[in-house]
């Protein structure tokens, strides 16, 4: 068996290969060798001719097109620079089809000017459903009054909402990029995350490849969706393009494929929309620094669990330990639990949030000394005897908690009736766990330890900071991360005001810095 610290050691050499291999898979994908100029197999881009283009978007309800039946011509840019960007809103006719749940698909083509797309043989174009499917957010409103944000609901948003079926929605925009590189590729080793999405002509002896068309689906947030309704006839679409490089493009084509992957594993969109906004309107540098924290987030996570589970596991007695203590910890950690999965939070804080509820509840058990026994089929709960030095703990804890009580249930209960009266909820399950968490959230910090340098603390109050800002997750969540701080920086004001008297000597006659004995002075 492995003790602690090799098994520390072990998790910190995986994690460090892991970071390592990752980098380098990046430097893989952002780094494209081109192609020997004297080689046979060289694939050179047609927009290095400099052609006369024109961009034409296109929908319909079908999953194919071969002539302009049956489509709608909604955004047409003849002398299309792809060197300049563009963003332009356009209304769009919703089918009847779609308005009954069904699918409207964005044709895009990039094309020569003047001649139609089914008309050219050189023409690419890519395709984009512009409705997905999703529970609608359920409307808040005001529980005494029963008021809503919008004064006038419409009956079938209504109807939809307490269906809690997956409806559909409009993606109010569509992203285009195009590889505007003169990269010449090599033939021979062709990366296969861009060979997909290129189209190869052949002009006189050497092969090119057509403009690369790609459509950015991480930018199709949640936040930018509308729900369809059988009363709407016409959506707003905004257009925007911009140019991309062969980097980024092989970067976003393995983004949107880990993206996909996510969702095939059950991931909703609500859950791949958190991935998304980590890559989205963001530099390379800041999308290291991402990876970074999450990774050290991930680890240290890990660490301060075994590091808990390995402290308790040894733990006979509850003698200096506040047992209401670890019963507050208990319920606060449920209750955030509760209210980031009523939140509809990132699985990202969700999951890390519901394994520390469960090591909390564990906790429980063994500071109450809990067993179960069963008689047949019914189990019977029974608890341990405290000794004299757990009971003496146990009137200290009670006298602190009597003064504390004072100042936390007046202030709960005030908060609560005043989020009642004047915030929107969507249910009274909703306004008691937001009641309970604001309470957790504001006063939790007085139950916590000094002593942050146990459990990786000391490191995962500074990485929690920074993971706060990347993910998404409710604003009191975001600043009950800063608790921590507060605490750590008293502690550090207080090692700086009491420093330890290394010399004083201790119970046992003993002290961490012996005097040197002076030897004898020889005449």
């Amino acid at each position: 068996m492995l003790n602690r610290s090799s098994f520390t050691t072990l998790v910190v050499g995986v994690f460090i290969v892991y970071v390592v291999h990752t980098c380098w898979v990046m430097y893989g994908i952002v780094y494209t060798k081109p192609c020997e100029s004297h080689s046979d197999n060289c694939i050179k881009p047609y927009l290095s001719k400099r052609p006369k283009l024109q961009l034409s978007v296109y929908t319909t309800t079908r999953t194919s097109i071969s002539a302009e039946n049956n489509v709608d011509l909604v955004l047409n840019v003849d002398n299309f620079d792809v060197e300049s960007r563009f963003e332009r809103t356009v209304n769009v006719t919703v089918p009847k089809k779609t308005r009954n749940n069904g699918t409207l698909y964005a044709y895009i083509f990039l094309h020569h000017s003047g001649v139609l797309p089914w008309h050219d043989g050189k023409q690419v174009h890519i395709v984009s459903p512009l409705t997905t499917y999703m529970i609608p957010k359920p409307e808040e409103i005001n529980l005494i009054t029963g008021e809503t944000g919008t004064q006038q609901i419409d009956t079938e948003k209504k109807e939809s909402n307490a269906l809690d079926e997956p409806v559909s929605h409009w993606r109010s925009r569509l992203t285009l990029n195009v590889m505007v590189e003169d990269f010449i590729f090599d033939g021979s080793s062709l990366p296969a995350d861009v060979h997909r999405y290129m189209k190869m002509i052949q002009l006189g002896k050497s092969v090119h490849y057509l403009p690369i068309l790609f459509i950015d689906q991480l930018s199709n947030r949640v936040k930018d969706l509308m729900m369809i309704n059988r009363s709407t006839t016409e959506l707003p679409l905004t257009v925007s393009y911009d140019k991309i490089s062969l980097g980024k493009l092989r970067f976003w084509i393995h983004m949107q494929d880990a993206v996909y992957s996510l969702q095939q594993f059950g991931f909703s969109e609500k859950d791949a929309d958190e991935v998304k906004g980590i890559f989205v309107d963001t530099n390379l540098y800041f999308l290291a620094l991402t990876f970074f924290v999450a990774a050290f987030h991930l680890l240290f996570d890990f660490l301060a669990f075994k590091n808990d589970i390995s402290f308790w596991k040894k733990k006979k007695n509850m003698v200096g330990m506040s047992t209401k203590a670890v019963l507050w910890r208990c319920f606060s950690t449920v209750v955030i639990f509760l209210f980031l999965l009523d939140e509809q939070t990132s699985l990202l804080v969700l999951i890390p949030a519901g394994i520390g509820a469960v090591i909390e509840v564990w906790k429980v058990k063994k500071a109450l000394k809990i067993t179960f026994q069963w008689r047949g089929l019914t189990p019977i709960i029974k608890f341990g005897t405290c000794s004299e030095s757990e009971k003496k703990t146990e009137e200290y804890d009670t006298q602190a908690m009597k003064y504390l009580s004072y100042l936390l249930y007046p202030l709960c209960v005030g908060g609560a009736v005043y989020s009642l009266l004047n915030i929107r909820y969507k249910s009274w399950y909703s306004w008691l766990i937001n009641s309970f968490v604001n309470g957790v959230y504001a006063f939790g910090f007085l139950f916590m330890l000094p002593q942050l340098f146990v459990n990786y603390k000391a490191f995962n109050t500074f990485i929690d900071d920074i993971f706060a800002f990347i993910i998404t997750m409710p604003t009191s969540h975001r600043l009950a991360c800063f608790r921590d701080d507060v605490v750590f920086l008293i502690y550090l004001y207080q090692r700086w005001l009491y420093p330890v008297d290394k010399t004083r000597v201790n119970e046992y006659g003993e002290s961490y810095e012996e005097k040197p004995k002076r030897k004898p002075h020889i005449n």
